[in-house]
């Protein structure tokens, strides 16, 4: 690096927002992710030891996988390269690669290839990887906000180490707060500005675990707000409330967070949990979620979950989706949430799911033959070969019920249906008791 270059990163540096210019240096200023770089951890001992091989980094905006690669940048004696997917092509990644080659060639260093964004990449650029991965040419570092599983080539997945990132606490964002105010050189130190304990935890809370963004906020708050006669500068909470005026929703419909909401959702129905189920459902709106994909997932729960314990609930379900088809949002919203209370309060059984399930299985390991009363006879000749003969038809007898052989002989006696005694199922019960079934009596 030569003199204009050193400068032109020393004004860059003074010129960055906030955020950037306090982004950790080493692991020990790294706050949060415990999990994965606390003392004794996999990634920890990695990077002491600069022994790093390929690593991916997911998890949402500000949680700090950028910042991890710049610390393994400043901790390790490979070379370090970085690229934006976003904006790389292919020459760009023929010049990082060619320069790796040189570096193992000509001095025996290693090469870190950090590619931010790297589910940005096609599957012929991340193939494109593959052999500089594969003998060892570069180490890569892959950042991502969106799941690996979903996003990067398998191939790629098998030749990295993968590491999520969770969204910091409260408490983390705090830390982070405090060290911006009190740092002189990189932070808000030299400003004299004050930072009151209410907005410190608004930022902290409303920043949603995105220590960029409470960050952004700080700055803004510092740079607009006015000076007291005195001097000072004080961000109190209506200034902290005006630099964010609303918590992000964090949803990415085609990744790890539109699975894990509406796992959630459903589970929150199943649950009996309707203040839960509203919730999620809200994010799902909220985040322009299709609302014919949620009530196809409330009608799979009202059968599924609720089934006989509440027959209503597959009308409801059922009359939802048809509902929100003809109507739209934002109206569908009140459609989908009712429907969603109900199948969250209603009285739940599985018995109808467990039903269906034994009897395929059933069905998968054993050969069976229906019943010859049971088969057609609605043809010439069917009683000479049997067809239909002793048939006993339920309306000829009281209760209109008789007992008699439905299933066929080599599964005889079986039971797939337990109704429970929960809601409507225990209706069914005295039901089978009053009209004389075996096996059905009440309170089972």
């Amino acid at each position: 690096m030569d003199l204009f270059e050193y400068m032109q990163q020393k004004n860059e540096e003074k010129e960055s927002p906030l955020a950037l210019r306090m982004r950790p240096r080493t692991l020990e200023e790294v706050v949060g992710q415990e999990h994965i770089i606390g003392k004794g951890r996999l990634l920890y001992r990695a990077i002491k030891a600069d022994k790093l091989s390929s690593v991916i980094f997911y998890g949402p905006p500000g949680t700090g996988k950028t910042t991890l690669a710049r610390v393994i940048a400043n901790t390790t004696n490979a070379s370090f390269r970085q690229l934006n997917a976003t904006t790389s092509g292919k020459k760009e990644m023929e010049e990082a690669t060619r320069f790796a080659k040189e570096q193992l060639g000509g001095y025996g260093r290693r090469t870190i290839l950090f590619i931010d964004e790297i589910h940005r990449f096609n599957k012929a650029q991340q193939d494109y990887l593959l052999p500089f991965v594969e003998d060892g040419t570069v180490i890569l570092i892959g950042a991502t906000t969106e799941n690996p599983y979903f996003e990067v080539n398998a191939a790629l997945l098998s030749r990295s180490t993968i590491f999520e990132l969770k969204p910091l606490t409260e408490e983390d964002v705090g830390k982070l707060l405090d060290r911006a105010m009190a740092d002189p050189d990189r932070g808000l130190g030299s400003y004299r500005a004050t930072l009151t304990d209410e907005a410190r935890a608004f930022l902290a809370d409303v920043s949603g675990g995105d220590a960029r963004m409470a960050l952004n906020a700080l700055e803004l708050a510092a740079m607009t707000t006015g000076r007291e006669e005195d001097g000072s500068l004080v961000i109190d909470l209506k200034t902290a409330e005006d630099c964010i005026q609303r918590r992000a929703v964090r949803y990415d419909k085609d990744g790890d967070q539109h699975y894990d909401t509406i796992s959630a959702f459903i589970k929150s129905m199943r649950g009996s949990d309707p203040d839960a189920a509203v919730y999620y459902l809200a994010k799902m709106l909220l985040a322009g979620e299709d609302v014919r994909f949620i009530a196809r997932r409330i009608m799979i729960c009202a059968s599924e979950d609720v089934g006989n314990a509440d027959p209503r609930a597959i009308v409801v379900a059922s009359g939802c989706a048809q509902a929100v088809e003809r109507v739209g949002m934002p109206e569908s919203q009140l459609i989908l949430a009712q429907a969603a209370v109900y199948v969250a309060s209603a009285p739940k059984s599985n018995a109808v799911t467990n039903a269906i399930y034994a009897a395929m299985q059933s069905v998968r390991e054993k050969r069976t033959h229906v019943p010859a009363h049971l088969q057609d006879a609605h043809y010439r000749g069917h009683d000479e070969i049997g067809h239909g003969v002793g048939y006993k038809y339920a309306h000829d007898f009281p209760n209109h019920y008789v007992e008699q052989q439905y299933l066929p002989d080599e599964i005889a006696g079986e039971r797939f249906y337990e109704p429970t005694d929960i809601g409507y199922e225990r209706e069914i019960r005295k039901y089978f008791k009053k009209i004389g079934k075996t096996g059905y009596d009440e309170g089972e």
